[in-house]
Formats: C-alpha cells, structure tokens, sequence
C-alpha cells in the first residue's frame, strides 16, 4: 500500500457516483498497540477504522461519526470513531476466547450496528440495523440500503498490519442512473482484500475504472488520537458525590485512578483534587492539576 493513513475521494465526472478509499497503516498499529486483541478483532477493528474513515468524507460539519457493533456473545463491543480532523481511534470489549475463523455476526451474537453522527453544534443522529450478514461490509451496505435508501458498494480489508477500505455510492440521477449503478458496482465487486491492501490508489482505480472517467481528489491525512483528558476524566468523577470519592480515596491509599479505554491513558486524582473539584472556581493548571 502506498498510500497509507489517508483517504481520496473519487470523482466520477460523467456518471452519479461518488467514492472513497481509504487505507491506515500507522494510525491502525496505534490503536491495536494499546490492547491485546485476538486475531480476529484486530481485523475487525481494522475493518471498522476504514470504514468510520471513509464515511467520514461526507460530513460537512465539525463533530464526530462513531461506528458500533454490539452483541450478546464473547463479543460485546466493537467500536470506531473519526472526527473533522480525520483523527480516529477504536476499542473493542469482550470475554474468553475468540475464534479467529468466526464470521463478523457470530463474533455479535443478537448483535446490531448503530452509526452516530455527533455535531458540535446541533442534534446528534443515530440509525441503527441488525446484524444479519456475515460480513461489516455487507452490513453498512444495507443500513445504507434501509435507512438512506441508496445503492452502496463497500469493500473492507484488514490483516492485522495494515487495513483499507473502497465505498461507492449512488447519487439521485435521472435516465442511466441505474445502469451506471450497476456497471460500476460489479466492477467494484470483482476487487480481492489482497489488491485493496496492496495497491496504491491509482492502480487500483485504473484496474477497476480504467474505462469510467474518474480521477482523485486530493489526499487527506488520518492519524490516530484519542481526544480524553484530565479534565474530561475530572468531570467524569462528578456523577459521584464528593464524600463518595473521599471514601474511594481511603479504600485506594489515597489516589483515584482514571483510565481511558481507548489509549490507556492513566488520569491520578488525590484527596487535593477531589477537594478543589467540589469547589468554586477550581481549575487545572498547565500540569493539569486540580486547584
């Protein structure tokens, strides 16, 4: 791959078509870097980052789009986020063993999908589906399908070093749009995980598109990053009472440790931060430090 950890947008200039390839090399490593994860969830995981990527492309608003699988099996969690800035992270939750040969709907037993959209400012939306194919790509191509009732082609790769993913998506069109649909969607079907892991985004779109007329847009950068803090993780401990922490900082000789799911990052409170944290004005200083 050599056009790690960034998308393109594809431009199809005389068809109703719109697309997007991503690929993460970098970014991906991080987030499996900070957890153990079975074989199995490091590709879904992967598979999950390039998808909440490319979706990403179509936001025209600063926030953040969020993708979640949960389950009633050992699976419980699967999770993916990327915000404005093309910045993602991703976790997954589960218990016992994992079985690298499980489909994605066995690993989510019962399971659903839910994709939030989160703007800074204004409602948040989420739709949600069931998880009734084998495949997340098979998946997000009919939540697409249900609830935005467009014609979508996903295809999704990841093996644990690298992950990449190609969306299309129709346009509302009158005449051949539904003959274009069908010619570029079949085309975008005969694409192996093998070539959209290891081609670089011209060749691919050459092999694929070489008789459409379509081209790339401008790279954009992804990166990995976690946006918690002290200060968010300091909110966090306000749904408690103050004598309750107070009691939790007996019991812990004398510090509270906030972790972030995410990153592992460790937030420590002591009794002078839980003290300042129930008081008025307190604030944290350039070390983060509760006053």
């Amino acid at each position: 791959m050599s056009n790690p950890d960034q998308i393109q947008r594809i431009l199809f200039d005389q068809i109703d078509v719109r697309g997007v390839v991503a690929g993460l090399e970098h970014s991906y490593q991080e987030v499996l870097a900070r957890h153990d994860y079975p074989r199995a969830l490091q590709s879904l995981l992967g598979e999950m980052l390039a998808a909440v990527s490319m979706l990403s492309s179509t936001l025209k608003f600063e926030g953040r789009l969020s993708l979640q699988a949960q389950g009633e099996g050992n699976v419980r969690l699967l999770m993916a986020e990327c915000n404005h800035h093309r910045e993602l992270r991703a976790i997954a939750r589960y218990e016992g063993e994992v079985a690298d040969d499980q489909a994605f709907n066995e690993l989510l037993v019962n399971g659903r999908i839910a994709l939030t959209i989160e703007p800074e400012s204004g409602q948040r939306y989420q739709g949600v589906v069931p998880l009734e194919h084998a495949t997340l790509a098979e998946c997000l191509q009919a939540y697409f399908e249900q609830s935005e009732q467009l014609g979508t082609s996903i295809k999704l790769a990841a093996d644990g070093e690298k992950a990449a993913g190609l969306l299309l998506q129709v346009l509302p069109a009158e005449g051949t749009g539904d003959e274009d649909w069908t010619r570029v969607s079949m085309l975008a079907e005969t694409l192996k995980p093998d070539e959209l892991l290891g081609l670089d985004n011209e060749t691919l779109l050459f092999r694929l598109f070489h008789e459409e007329d379509c081209r790339l847009f401008e790279p954009q950068a992804l990166q990995f990053k976690c946006d918690c803090s002290r200060e968010r993780s300091a909110e966090a401990l306000k749904f408690m009472t103050e004598d309750e922490l107070l009691g939790i900082l007996a019991e812990q000789n004398g510090l509270i440790d906030v972790g972030c799911q995410f990153c592992n990052q460790q937030y420590h409170f002591d009794e002078t931060d839980i003290r300042a944290l129930f008081s008025a004005p307190g604030y944290l200083d350039e070390d983060g430090r509760m006053h």
